[in-house]
């Protein structure tokens, strides 16, 4: 009998998974660069499109090598299914679109990425959707924010850009207990270091930008849950809606899963060593790692996470010391991106949370002095001196 992929270790599945090769027998995953596909017959044809018959129609609605990945990354996260999308952006407007109407209600944590606290403060009141936003690590705000209509709760664990984390079982047991979907944004952690869906969430969000491409060549995104649920709320708008990640994306993604497991461990392991540095540092106010046993949610982490990631945060007390330390760096590049295996440094105030207002910023702590590093594959000892050279400037 041929063994469970599923009882793969998560290297094997990160190398193997989902493969599907060609009667050719390529070692490298198949790339279909194709629109559409063509049909034995018109009966053929009527099969496929009444779902009677096995095989793919279009592009948007899915392709072999999309497949491939989307498998993969399934077997990973330990999901039934998922959902590639065009971006990350792409996979939490769906994720969210997917389950709600107007009249609902969202519960969201208020340290989100910029763009996704647009969706939910600009976009979905278009649409009749009203949000309450919580300290995400408040259970009783949680608690007390739920009503009737609430259809879902929304976080990210740890959160953009100061690296705040949820306990994602706690909040699991509150939404269900109103009788609202989890979807929790893996983005920092990685499958590797956090399983959402084990902890008690219904949907994983990722943007396959950052750390599963990890190389900065391709936009890409994933929506990953129960296939019941996957079905029921993302299949007919996945289809008609077009946000399908294209072939290409798909195929370098696939080779970025090949290798995620080694660049994040390796990162990781830099990004400890930094965060332990740059806390030392007299010019650092305060440092945020979910490594670090001096992290506000250190409990937390060590039951849900397996590895601090790569991502450190630290405030130099205002913007002219976080520029100054950001126009010092030589090796390090200034970057909105993260999860590369280039090393980049942003000052969030000023790029990726820009559109929130200020109070809403000052809400979830973020003032102009917060630096945020991804750590990427450089050696150590060079991004210390880096790192070392900019504080002393700042």
């Amino acid at each position: 009998m041929a063994e469970d992929p599923r009882d793969w270790e998560i290297e094997t599945q990160a190398v193997r998974g989902g493969l599907a090769r060609t009667p050719y027998g390529e070692i490298s995953e198949a790339l279909f660069l194709t629109q559409s596909f063509a049909y034995e017959s018109a009966q053929a044809a009527d099969d496929r499109f009444a779902g009677n018959a096995p095989g793919f129609i279009y592009q948007r609605f899915g392709n072999p090598t999309t497949q491939m990945f989307e498998d993969r990354l399934a077997l990973l996260e330990g999901a039934e299914q998922c959902k590639a999308t065009a971006s990350g952006m792409a996979a939490i407007q769906l994720s969210l679109a997917g389950l709600l109407r107007a009249g609902d209600h969202l519960v969201a944590g208020r340290a989100l990425f910029g763009s996704c606290r647009w969706i939910v403060s600009e976009w979905l009141p278009r649409f009749g959707v009203e949000t309450t936003y919580v300290d995400a690590t408040d259970l009783e705000a949680w608690k007390s924010a739920g009503r009737a209509n609430t259809k879902v709760f929304l976080v990210e664990s740890p959160a953009n850009p100061l690296l705040e984390v949820t306990a994602i079982g706690a909040v699991a047991d509150i939404a269900h207990a109103a009788g609202a979907k989890l979807v929790v944004d893996n983005v920092f952690a990685t499958p590797i270091f956090q399983k959402p869906l084990v902890l008690g969430a219904d949907i994983v969000v990722y943007s396959a930008t950052k750390h599963i491409d990890g190389q900065g060549r391709v936009l890409g995104g994933a929506i990953l849950g129960a296939g019941e649920l996957m079905t029921s709320a993302y299949k007919d708008m996945h289809r008609h809606t077009g946000p399908a990640l294209s072939p290409f994306n798909a195929w370098v993604l696939l080779k970025g899963l090949e290798t995620l497991e080694l660049r994040v461990r390796r990162q990781t392991e830099t990004a400890g060593k930094l965060a332990n540095f740059i806390a030392g540092h007299g010019k650092v106010r305060a440092t945020r790692y979910p490594g670090r046993p001096d992290h506000p949610q250190a409990a937390i982490i060590a039951n849900q996470m397996t590895g601090g990631g790569n991502v450190v945060a630290f405030d130099l007390g205002d913007r002219a010391a976080a520029w100054k330390f950001l126009d010092t760096l030589e090796i390090v590049d200034i970057s909105n991106n993260l999860g590369d295996a280039k090393s980049m440094a942003t000052h969030p105030c000023t790029t990726t949370h820009r559109s929130m207002p200020e109070a809403e910023r000052l809400e979830i702590g973020l003032t102009e002095g917060w630096v945020r590093m991804s750590v990427g594959l450089e050696g150590a000892g060079d991004l210390t001196r880096d790192v070392s050279r900019a504080l002393d400037a700042a």
